[in-house]
């Protein structure tokens, strides 16, 4: 994992032009400070935004990034990276945390037809594994192409759900993926959220799960959309696939998602233009020498980005936090790992790699829920920290 936390693997490919910010645990002042990215360095922010929230719902966060350098020097940005894998951490010394702190991070599902098909899928086997190769060549049988290019809630959309609902195979995931209405999910509770280097949790009962990468919007409580980061939204398709009501045993979990390295914030050198365009490349190397590759094309989405952002915060749903919204991936591996027609599942070691030239990579190691360090530092824990620090009110 080493080689994925160097500067060069880490960051983005102009990562001298990009505005970067994020959260590192200072050991000298016993908490957590949002941190910004210049010139390879790392400096606390904490005296101008005391969480990464507040710094994302100013103003302009642009302009407290950009002032950084008067800020205090945290370590250079190769140290802070090296510090960050879970096994090897000096304690001692700054590391990473995932790049948000009071935000509610929430997950949209089903927005790409891939993955939609494969949750089809999935609620059509019951959580088996097995099944799910025969069903899959049934399925596709009937709907074939007719999902692709097809806008959610439009009159052609409403067409083929009635098509579908008479040849017997419409599902409440064909519903919220070409239906009017999104599915949004809370994917994890604020400050749960793992950064790079960290161990990613699945739970020990689950024979049948999966990463999913994706990009991960920042918004601020206006619902505006203020950057963009990686994320990994560990999934247990056995779970959820036996009932939708295990929607949150499936989804969260101790160290249930991932997201980092940093944000990059939208500036003149990155847009939502850049997130629409994005190619992620997925990697699973395994301790037993399984290797995988995978992607997801954000182009291939089927509801704008923008889009799933009107369908999470605005007149019906306020977070004045803001939101760290996931927003779904085309990724769900088919290929045999275990034995023929089981498909892939992970294995404890396994380490998974998401990237994109211009957010970086996010690495993290794959553990058993109950065997990963729990959770212990909520909102409590950072008001005591932010409070000690005389941070509170600035």
């Amino acid at each position: 994992m080493k080689a994925y936390l160097a500067p060069e693997q880490a960051l983005p490919a102009d990562a001298e032009a990009a505005t970067l910010v994020g959260r590192a645990w200072l050991p000298d002042a016993d908490g957590p400070s949002p941190v910004a990215i210049r010139n390879g360095w790392v400096f606390d922010l904490s005296s101008a935004a005391p969480t990464v929230s507040a710094l994302l719902n100013t103003a302009d966060p642009l302009a407290i990034a950009h002032m950084a350098a008067g800020s205090a020097r945290v370590a250079p940005v190769e140290d802070l990276l090296a510090n960050s894998l879970a096994d090897s951490r000096d304690t001692r010394a700054p590391w990473l945390l995932a790049p948000c702190d009071l935000q509610t991070v929430k997950a949209s599902g089903v927005t790409f037809v891939a993955s939609l098909l494969e949750r089809v899928i999935e609620e059509q086997a019951r959580g088996d594994a097995a099944r799910a190769e025969g069903l899959r060549t049934s399925i596709l049988s009937v709907i074939g192409n007719s999902l692709h290019d097809v806008r959610p809630g439009s009159a052609d959309a409403m067409r083929l759900k009635e098509m579908l609902i008479s040849r017997g195979v419409w599902s409440q995931y064909l519903e919220v993926g070409i239906g009017p209405d999104a599915e949004i999910f809370t994917k994890c509770p604020p400050l749960a959220a793992v950064g790079t280097g960290a161990e990613v949790g699945i739970h020990p009962r689950s024979e049948w799960n999966n990463p999913e990468p994706e990009v991960v919007l920042a918004v601020s409580r206006t619902g505006r959309a203020v950057g963009a980061s990686l994320g990994n939204d560990v999934n247990l398709r056995d779970f959820e696939g036996r009932s939708a009501l295990l929607l949150g045993k499936a989804k969260d979990n101790n160290a249930s998602c991932a997201i980092g390295p940093f944000i990059r914030l939208f500036d003149e050198t990155f847009s939502i233009n850049d997130v629409r365009g994005c190619e992620l490349a997925l990697r699973i190397e395994g301790p037993d020498g399984f290797q995988f590759t995978g992607r997801s094309s954000m182009a291939e989405i089927s509801r704008d980005p923008l889009e799933i952002v009107e369908h999470t915060i605005g007149p019906h749903h306020q977070y004045p936090d803001g939101v760290m919204l996931f927003l779904g991936t085309m990724f769900a591996p088919t290929v045999d790992r275990m034995a023929p027609g089981k498909g892939f599942t992970h294995v404890v070691g396994d380490v998974v790699t998401v990237s994109t030239p211009t957010l970086g990579t996010l690495v993290n190691r794959v553990n058993h829920t109950d065997k990963i360090a729990p959770w212990t530092f909520g909102l409590s824990a950072l008001m005591e920290s932010l409070g000690r620090r005389e941070l509170l009110g600035k």
